[in-house]
């Protein structure tokens, strides 16, 4: 009886995979199937175009004898969600002659309610971006979509709300007050304006020297330990940290927009700033790295170009804690199942924080501390050594006396560190571009290779850094981290040569492990 083709796209894991939909109509016995590994929402999709269908003026496929095929290919890629209903309704009306254009270089994506209103879906920042790759030239989207798909170059994004207007538009049998034209969406230009911060560093008393370790961690990309007793402001810090970060950039943006796009995080912004995460201490493994059955970023790729704050990080599970080993060190996460493998980008910043003790009284002068030895030792053995080298800088909180929390002197302000954790990013990204490493954005994401073309020491700073490392019988990975860490505190202080002070202020941080 008839038979069409259109094109939508899967997002599957970060990216998307384009998707033919082809819909087959015989003579007999109504009958309506989905064939190519559907999940239970993509079945159900029979229903929804049904309806739609029928609610758009046109006749209802239940509504006549036939045998209607939906294959979405290719046939080994498993389909997830709503998104195909608007494809399948344009090839099914296609297939039975109501309607007539030409699908070849047009992508249709969208989830059909009922009524044929065309509802928000996941994903579609990596289905545009794989489509323009692919050749296509137009993408109908529903209209929630359209500022984040019209973020990419070079392709026409075609915002519609019902499947009756998108109709009207492609059908070349309409002319005249039948037909609508609908216009390419605008593209979507990026402004960060200034965010309204939360607590100000400035407001914050004392804590001199955490905040100039939140400074440090912010211009290069290095992890940070917060370690005191409770109240001190640990937790403060770490919330006003996030706003010390720079705007994200235009790449860095679709990056970041794509992922929670995929993992149906993304509302009505689009994401222009550094995501800060801040999971619970009971998440599990899989909630953190991502995976599981529906194979979506855990917290740790959420918080990719942006912060990931563990606060109590001793109180999360130790198999979690493990979990961290890999990120921290490559900045990418590796998973396998029984059917696939795929990687997750996980450059990110994290900022823990953590108690002397699980009752945090330990060393306390006003208050006494009621943990055994046994519930002492078992509280830091939490964190092995492994997960120890992986954090640059070591930062104790301690409690305020009585005239520092009287003391109305101001220290400097947010926006003051921020302007000069900004300058150092600078000074960094100059750095990288001149040598052809733009792939690299901090410090921190130097490898063995980098550090030894790009850091270097003079006699001095190295004679302080080689004997440190045999007193303190530290590993390879910390005497890295350490000139990594030296590398940043002289772009904050725009010297182009490591001097001394730098690799001593390094050492500091890297000592308080110790304590």
């Amino acid at each position: 009886m008839g038979f069409a083709k259109v094109f939508s796209a899967q997002h599957h894991l970060l990216k998307a995979e384009i998707v033919s939909v082809e819909v087959d109509l015989a003579r007999g016995l109504h009958a309506f199937s989905i064939v190519g590994l559907p999940d239970k929402g993509v079945e159900e999709s029979r229903d929804r175009v049904s309806a739609a269908i029928k609610n758009s003026g046109f006749p209802s496929p239940k509504s006549k004898n036939q045998k209607v095929v939906v294959s979405l290919a290719p046939a080994d890629l498993r389909k997830e969600g709503p998104i195909f209903d608007l494809a399948i309704a344009l090839a099914y009306l296609l297939a039975s002659n109501e309607i007539s254009f030409d699908p070849s270089t047009k992508l249709f994506l969208g989830e059909l309610s009922l009524d044929g209103k065309l509802r928000r879906i996941r994903g579609v920042l990596p289905q545009v971006t794989e489509a323009r790759a692919k050749g296509f030239t137009e993408v109908y989207v529903p209209i929630e979509n359209a500022v984040e798909a019209s973020l990419i170059e070079g392709i026409a994004i075609f915002a519609v709300s019902t499947l009756q207007e998108i109709v009207s538009h492609l059908d070349t049998k309409r002319s005249g007050a039948e037909k609508v034209f609908i216009k390419p969406f605008p593209q979507t230009k990026m402004s960060a304006e200034k965010r309204e911060t939360g607590a100000d560093l400035s407001d914050i008393q004392g804590q001199e020297v955490a905040k100039r370790g939140l400074e440090i961690a912010a211009a290069g990309g290095h992890s940070i330990m917060l370690h005191g007793p409770p109240g001190t402001g640990k937790t403060l810090l770490a919330k006003a940290f996030a706003y010390l970060l720079p705007p994200l950039s235009f790449e860095e943006t679709l990056e970041v927009t794509s992922i929670h796009s995929s993992a149906g995080l993304l509302h009505d912004d689009l994401i222009l700033y550094p995501p800060f995460r801040t999971p619970h201490h009971t998440i599990s493994r899989t909630s953190l790295i991502g995976g599981g059955s529906s194979t979506r970023p855990g917290e740790i790729t959420l918080a990719h170009r942006g912060i990931l704050f563990l606060d109590e990080f001793p109180e999360f599970h130790l198999e979690v804690i493990t979990t961290l080993r890999q990120p921290l060190e490559e900045g990418v996460i590796h998973l396998t199942r029984n059917k696939y493998s795929f990687t997750y980008p996980a450059h990110f910043i994290l900022i823990a924080t953590m108690n002397p003790c699980p009752c945090g009284n330990l060393g306390a002068t006003d208050r006494v501390c009621t943990c055994g030895p046994k519930s002492i030792e078992r509280y830091r053995k939490k964190l092995s050594s492994p997960i120890i080298d992986r954090i640059d800088i070591w930062i104790e909180v301690p409690t305020l006396d009585k005239d520092q929390l009287l003391n109305k002197r101001k220290g400097y302000t947010t926006d003051e560190i921020q302007k000069r954790v900004s300058g150092a990013r600078l000074i960094q990204k100059e750095r990288f571009n001149s040598t052809n490493l733009q792939s690299i954005q901090t410090n921190s994401e130097m490898g063995p290779k980098e550090i030894e073309s790009l850091i270097h020491l003079n006699t001095e700073s190295s004679s302080i850094l080689h004997d440190s490392v045999q007193k303190l019988n530290l590993s390879m990975r910390s005497y890295h981290r350490i000139l990594k860490l030296s590398r940043t505190i002289a772009d904050l202080d725009s010297s182009k040569e490591i001097e001394t002070k730098h690799v001593l202020e390094a050492l500091q941080y890297r000592l308080r492990q110790k304590d």
